[in-house]
């Protein structure tokens, strides 16, 4: 059985690393930027900081040698309610990523378990999250299925 915790102050510094890893596998200039510095880590952990006990927000980790071998982060987000949203609640799931030494192992299954069990503690009306190529099997095995919303960004 996978050993899942919560994440206490102690793990920021790998929380940094796994998120970095993530973005690394993701690839492409949407997420790695040409004009970006690693400024973007210093802000990332002052954040991790202030969240890693909020209420809105729950990050899991499962304990590796020497540091974390995966990790999770789901946050809720009150928005209006509406018919398709009937208490307003979302929850959205933030770069599970695990380590490539721990891969295969369960830990991303366990650490989207703990998270959908939180949400639904919270009575969140729906999750959302942007899956990776090797991770949409495991999410869709877990009951996500495509949003019928369309999708468009804007960055300042």
């Amino acid at each position: 059985m996978t050993p899942v915790r919560q994440a206490v102050h102690d793990d920021v510094a790998e929380l940094v690393r796994l998120r970095a890893m993530l973005f690394d596998t993701l690839g492409g200039e949407f997420f790695n930027p040409p004009s970006g510095s690693g400024d973007w880590r210093d802000a990332l952990a002052a954040v991790l900081r202030d969240q890693v006990s909020s209420d809105a927000v729950r990050i899991l980790v499962v304990p590796g040698a020497g540091g974390l071998g995966a990790c999770g982060i789901g946050t809720i987000e009150q928005r209006l309610p509406g018919p398709h949203l009937r208490n307003g609640r979302i929850g959205h799931v933030i770069g599970v990523v695990t380590d490539p030494a721990y891969r295969r192992r369960g830990h991303s299954r366990a650490i989207m378990r703990g998270l959908l069990d939180w949400f639904r503690e919270r009575e969140v009306a729906r999750v959302d999250l942007y899956a990776s190529p090797d991770g949409e099997p495991l999410y869709r095995a877990l009951g996500f299925t495509d949003h019928p919303d369309p999708s468009l960004y804007w960055r300042p």
